[in-house]
């Protein structure tokens, strides 16, 4: 028995092994080569493992993008600006399957809430509440008069629903109730346009 080993070429590392068995007759003597062919990985499958090893690790790596979006100036009230600012963030957005979304308003006389996101009735009552419990005007105690009479009483409010607000992000899309949606309230009677950070963390 003979065992021959045939080496194949750099790039495969192919190894072959042939194995020569020889039997014999009353006739002649046969040579029977049996071809036996190991298991090997080549280079090629090796670059294509780490690949796949490298884009499963990036796609459960935490990933981060943050935008600033300007809104207009607004009428003292309550605002529903989920579609604005979905469609600023869309994109990036749509780049999560699981996270979470921070937004921060730059302002002390303006605040971000969640609240009802069909009847405005409800934007409208919720002022209406803001300005019953913060007094305002000639009779009110506040000192800080020197931005206007509004100006204390905003801040009150913008403290009362705070600056900001955290919300799950599931599939690409802002993880709401059916019924929830983003509200700015704008509590100064002359507004100015409103700046909002929108940071996306998650996977």
């Amino acid at each position: 028995m003979v065992l021959q080993v045939v080496q194949g070429s750099p790039s495969s590392s192919v190894v072959s092994v042939l194995l020569l068995s020889s039997t014999n007759s009353k006739t002649n003597t046969k040579s029977k080569f049996n071809r036996v062919k190991a298991l090997y990985t080549s280079e090629a499958d090796h670059k294509k493992d780490n690949m796949t090893s490298s884009a499963a690790a990036a796609a459960s790596s935490p990933k981060w993008a943050q935008k600033t979006i300007t809104l207009p100036p607004l009428r003292r009230g309550c605002h529903l600006i989920t579609p604005k600012i979905v469609k600023e963030i869309g994109q990036d957005l749509s780049q999560f399957n699981v996270g979470l979304a921070h937004l921060f308003l730059h302002h002390t006389s303006a605040s971000l809430t969640i609240n009802e996101n069909y009847d405005s009735d409800v934007r409208a009552d919720t002022e209406t509440f803001l300005n019953s419990i913060v007094p305002e005007g000639a009779s009110a105690p506040w000192k800080h008069t020197l931005e206007g009479p509004d100006d204390m009483p905003a801040h009150i409010k913008s403290s009362m629903f705070g600056c900001a607000l955290t919300i799950p992000i599931t599939n690409g899309k802002l993880n709401m109730g059916t019924w929830q949606g983003i509200w700015l309230c704008e509590h100064r009677d002359y507004p100015t346009a409103r700046k909002v950070v929108v940071t996306l963390n998650g996977i």
